[in-house]
């Protein structure tokens, strides 16, 4: 497995808009109907990444609990699947039904929203204001598949809570790390 980091974006740069097709609900769904009232994650993800299955609890977790605070969540999968077929839109549907997503899962088939966010890993994390603009962008925490630390959420979830509770985010921030996007061929 490739082992590829954030490209990690400038904090305080505002979300680029998007439409895409949300796989579970059949339709296309923009941001500005998905973001939350006070902050919006948007992760990169998709179906067969070992870093991603390792998270996928928590995130999964994390996606009932901070919605009903105000924090938006959003799933996008941009990875090629023709030479990937294990992301297709209908296997990301029974992902999400698999692990219990309470969020929206998109396909980004030209894969223009990854670009746009200078998208590098899966999984890869992105937090944004109430006003859209980048405060967080990084890892969930330091745990990896194999690598023994407990799977917590940590780095994101604090960074979650200070936005919440009005306080500073730490800018000491770490490149989340997985699989690289699978890019299609120019």
């Amino acid at each position: 497995m490739a082992r590829t980091p954030s490209n990690m974006l400038p904090l305080g740069t505002a979300a680029p808009d998007f439409e895409l097709l949300n796989v579970v609900k059949n339709e296309k769904q923009a941001l500005s109907a998905l973001k939350g009232s006070r902050g919006t994650l948007i992760m990169f993800i998709c179906n067969h990444c070992p870093f991603v299955m390792h998270v996928n609890a928590k995130i999964a977790e994390l996606g009932r609990t901070y919605p009903d605070k105000g924090i938006g969540f959003i799933a996008i999968s941009s990875n090629d699947v023709e030479n990937y077929p294990q992301d297709r839109p209908e296997l990301m549907v029974e992902l999400v039904k698999q692990e219990g997503f309470e969020f929206p899962y998109l396909y980004d088939e030209t894969q223009a929203v990854a670009q746009a966010y200078d998208a590098a890993c899966t999984p890869d994390f992105y937090l944004f204001d109430a006003e859209l603009k980048l405060v967080y962008r990084g890892q969930l925490d330091d745990s990896r598949p194999q690598n023994g630390k407990p799977l917590t959420g940590k780095d994101l979830t604090d960074a979650m809570d200070a936005l919440l509770d009005g306080q500073p985010i730490s800018d000491i921030q770490k490149p989340s790390l997985g699989c690289n996007i699978k890019w299609k061929a120019q």
